[in-house]
């Protein structure tokens, strides 16, 4: 039975006690509340540890604020440490007492100005709920040392994150990348060490699993620099939590931006970038940005983000061996509209395209449509130059649930193994059905088209066995996913139209 990557036990029971609480509260609403509570848990679960032990020693003071910022570890006020919120726990004045907690971490702590909810005590927040979730988070340790050696905390966070998704639907996808996505990349470009940037980081995933895959292979989280950027104000503080609470410093701007509009780090040539934007915008405002300097490869068109976003990336990579790991809707890879054929072309042609994978459908919360994981890479090693891998890994996976989709620890490691001993040339070879190496050469008698199933063929093995449900659900996917693309189109048409005096 295949190993799933999403954390499953005490967080799911916790997510259940949590969400029976939530009643008719919007879950856009309510993630706020509980990710508010939750992370005021952890930053007075580590002081309150940090305090008890300084008090039984004896040789410091345990109420000197320099004796905690010494350790990296919040100075959190008396009125704010969660004794102090739990003893008002049953009172109607929880509110104004967590608001006021919030307001003074805030206050004690630069780096969460501006970022942590303060709006508990409103009126159309149920204050008998509220106080029935903080005896609810009173009863778990996520800040203790032991919590965090067994990363309690961002278990807790990543689950609850991935569910609030899931149940805000379409919007969720805004500020959640599945976590076996994630993974994926982070396991194939392997951002050990150096600048990592991610411009449109959602609520921090990409570089919280960078994080983790440096400590898993016994490295230095300091030896990674993170740069970020985010448009949504809401989520831009999520990103902030996110990464606070695993004592990660990031650059994400002293505040939320637009990426395109207003480039927070222009000057970042970064190692690595791992990024989801969001698929086919079209009111990006292109229209402003003729001649940017970031359309190496041509202009992307105001209609559609995609090559913008792939641009941008490239810009900000570092000339020499810079390798970016972007997840993007499949029509990117043969679009034939306005000019972005020619933009992939030329992005073809100017060797930075290393890899392309496509991915299994209904993966993610927001959209049943399959999407594809991008490799670009400036400065190719001899290995890979004028040559492209292409990996379909369409049939990988299984359902965790009737319409959502998640790749195993297993399918992970076929990916990255598969392209990793291509880049090395050891021991790789291709696999009908599965992965091919072809050359630049190639690539261009097929029109620069990129889709993997054009150039890997059919397999020995046919999805015979693959499960009735399953098969449908994948099929059905595949249909919404061109009605999308046919609607994206309708709707361009209409504009365009409309442009010219056609139309109502």
């Amino acid at each position: 039975m295949a190993t799933g990557t999403t954390t499953v036990g005490f967080e799911e029971q916790l997510w259940q006690a949590a969400d029976k609480l939530r009643s008719n509260m919007d879950a856009a609403e309510y993630k706020h509340v509980v990710l508010g509570l939750i992370f005021l848990k952890y930053v007075s679960d580590s002081f309150t540890e940090k305090y008890n032990t300084l008090k039984a020693e004896g040789y410091g003071d345990e109420e000197d604020r320099d004796e905690y910022l010494a350790d990296n570890i919040f100075w959190v006020p008396k009125e704010a440490r969660w004794e102090t919120i739990k003893a008002h726990a049953t009172n109607p004045d929880i509110g104004e007492v967590i608001d006021a907690a919030m307001e003074s971490i805030e206050k004690e702590n630069d780096s969460l100005k501006g970022v942590l909810t303060k709006n508990f005590s409103r009126q159309e927040l149920d204050k008998t709920r509220l106080g029935e979730l903080v005896t609810l988070f009173t009863n778990i340790d996520v800040g203790t040392s032991a919590a965090q050696e067994k990363d309690v905390l961002g278990r807790v966070y990543e689950y609850f994150l991935g569910k609030f998704a899931s149940a805000e639907g379409k919007l969720g996808g805004e500020f959640y990348t599945p976590s076996c996505v994630v993974r994926t990349l982070v396991e194939m470009i392997e951002p050990f060490d150096g600048q990592i940037y991610d411009p449109c980081c959602g609520s921090g995933g990409m570089f919280c699993q960078s994080a983790r895959f440096v400590k898993e292979h016994q490295g230095n989280v300091r030896d990674i620099s993170i740069f970020g950027q985010e448009s949504n104000p809401t989520t831009w503080k999520l990103a902030k939590m996110n990464l606070a609470i695993r004592g990660l410093e990031a650059n994400l701007g002293a505040h939320n931006a637009d990426t395109f509009h207003d480039d927070l780090h222009k000057t970042l040539k970064a190692n690595y970038i791992l990024a989801n934007p969001p698929f086919n915008i079209s009111d990006w405002g292109g229209e402003r940005l003729q001649d940017d300097i970031r359309w190496k490869y041509g202009m992307p068109p105001v209609g559609n983000a995609n090559f913008a976003w792939l641009q941008h990336m490239l810009h900000h990579l570092n000339p020499i061996g810079g390798v970016a790991g972007v997840v993007l809707a499949n029509g990117s890879l043969s679009s034939t509209m306005m000019n972005e054929n020619e933009i992939r072309q030329n992005m073809i042609m100017g060797d930075v395209v290393e890899c392309i994978v496509s991915m299994p459908s209904q993966l993610f919360y927001s959209t049943p449509i399959p999407v594809s994981l991008w490799i670009l890479r400036k400065g190719k090693c001899n290995n890979s130059m004028g040559k492209t891998l292409f990996i379909d890994a369409r049939k990988l996976g299984h359902l965790i649930d009737r319409r959502t989709r998640e790749l195993s620890e297993n399918d992970i490691g076929l990916i990255a193994d598969t392209y990793h001993k291509w880049l090395k040339q050891e021991g790789y070879q291709d696999i009908p059905g599965f992965c091919k190496s072809e050359s630049i050469d190639y690539i261009a008698e097929k029109k620069y088209i990129l889709t993997p199933g054009v150039y890997v063929g059919v397999g020995d093995n046919n999805d015979d066995n693959e499960p009735f449900d399953e098969k449908m659900e994948r099929l059905s996917a595949e249909l919404f996913s061109w009605f999308d693309q046919a609607a994206a189109l309708e709707e361009r048409i209409r504009q365009k139209l409309e442009a010219i005096g056609y139309g109502n």
